[in-house]
């Protein structure tokens, strides 16, 4: 199992329209061959002594069932068309990459 942790950070300005256009790829994504899960977290503020990420960083929590699955996503149309629709709201994307222990 490849699991996979992907730290989008998002203009402040743009945080709000963001989401929206994720949250309409994830349909897509949830479809292509391996796709265990794809699943969209943000910040939450809470006591408990951990890094705290930027309140527009958007992480995705991913599970693929082999690295050829997982590049393939990397390759999809629908993955293109969305990185061309937020490029201009995104500061920095920050991946990794893990398996099963």
């Amino acid at each position: 199992m490849v699991h996979v942790l992907a730290s989008i950070s998002v203009k402040p300005s743009e945080f709000n329209a963001f989401i929206p256009i994720f949250k309409a790829n994830v349909p897509h994504v949830l479809a292509e061959k391996g796709c265990v899960e794809y699943t969209p977290a943000v910040h939450l503020d809470s006591i408990l002594p951990a890094h705290e990420e930027a309140e527009t960083t958007f992480t995705v929590i991913e599970k693929w069932e082999s690295l050829d699955d997982l590049y393939a996503h990397f390759e999809a149309p629908h993955m293109k068309s969305f990185k061309e629709d937020t490029q201009d709201m995104v500061e920095g994307v920050s991946i990794q990459i893990l398996q099963s222990a």
